[in-house]
């Protein structure tokens, strides 16, 4: 039977895409990663989310081979469990997580740099910031709610089908967290700490088709941006916020992200 996995969301791409190259089959051969924004992508969700239900769809597969498919906001779409389901209960799940302030800052940036009239950042994250009531619509924020969001994916997938990739650490140990996610796909350990080096400029790590590759694949232009400066005290509320969500996923998925 062919093996098919679902990266339901992620904050580095460029990253995951190195096991793309080397051992899945995509979805979508012309596809390029460092040019598809993220808006256009949740946009193209509610007709890829339909797409996927029915298995022929799917491109064929050898035995010996993956089949990936990603969309950063399956994660988040209400329907995407039950449909991946009937496709296929087999299939495993990766989701990348980092800490959910940093990812509603991170996606503010984003949006800032396309629509530069949108309100604060501040403003959008707060009904009232007196009284510290965040707005849990903004989908920024909402997004963050890892906990809610995964209580919908357990009813259909078992714990054991689903694998949780540090987005944090996957900045600062690549090899590391690539290493776990093979683990998790049931092939070799092929890459190593020698596959990557880390951009200063981009603050991300880039990837080495091999280990003597000169010409590393590293994040395109409108990646690794700059974040905006917010309030320190905004933070601190939001962290504040999140903390409960975040223990409470922490104890569902048994591994601390340390995001406190």
């Amino acid at each position: 039977m062919a093996a098919y996995v679902f990266l339901v969301q992620w904050v580095t791409g460029c990253v995951l895409r190195g096991l793309e190259e080397q051992v899945v089959q995509e979805i979508d051969d012309d596809e390029d990663d460092d040019e598809e924004d993220e808006e256009e992508e949740e946009e193209e969700t509610e007709m890829i989310v339909h797409w996927v239900q029915r298995r022929s769809l799917m491109p064929r597969t050898l035995e010996s081979q993956i089949t990936l498919e990603k969309t950063p906001s399956y994660f988040v779409t209400q329907e995407a469990p039950r449909r991946i389901f009937n496709m296929s209960r087999d299939t495993k799940l990766i989701v990348v997580v980092r800490n959910p302030v940093t990812r509603a800052i991170s996606d503010y940036t984003q949006t800032l740099s396309k629509k530069p009239d949108i309100p604060t950042f501040e403003g959008l994250s707060f009904r009232n910031r007196t009284l510290g009531l965040v707005d849990v619509s903004w989908n920024a924020i909402r997004i963050g709610l890892y906990a809610l969001h995964l209580e919908g994916w357990l009813r259909y997938f078992p714990r054991t089908q689903i694998h949780f990739v540090s987005g944090e650490r996957l900045i600062t140990d690549p090899a590391g967290e690539m290493g776990r996610v093979q683990d998790f796909l049931g092939i070799r350990r092929f890459l190593t700490d020698k596959h990557f080096y880390f951009n200063k400029t981009k603050g991300f790590p880039c990837l080495k088709r091999t280990e003597a590759s000169l010409l590393p694949r590293c994040l395109g232009k409108s990646k690794g941006r700059a974040h905006v400066q917010i309030d320190p005290e905004v933070i601190d509320q939001l962290r504040e916020f999140y903390r409960p969500h975040n223990i409470k996923f922490y104890e569902t998925v048994g591994q601390d992200f340390r995001w406190e």
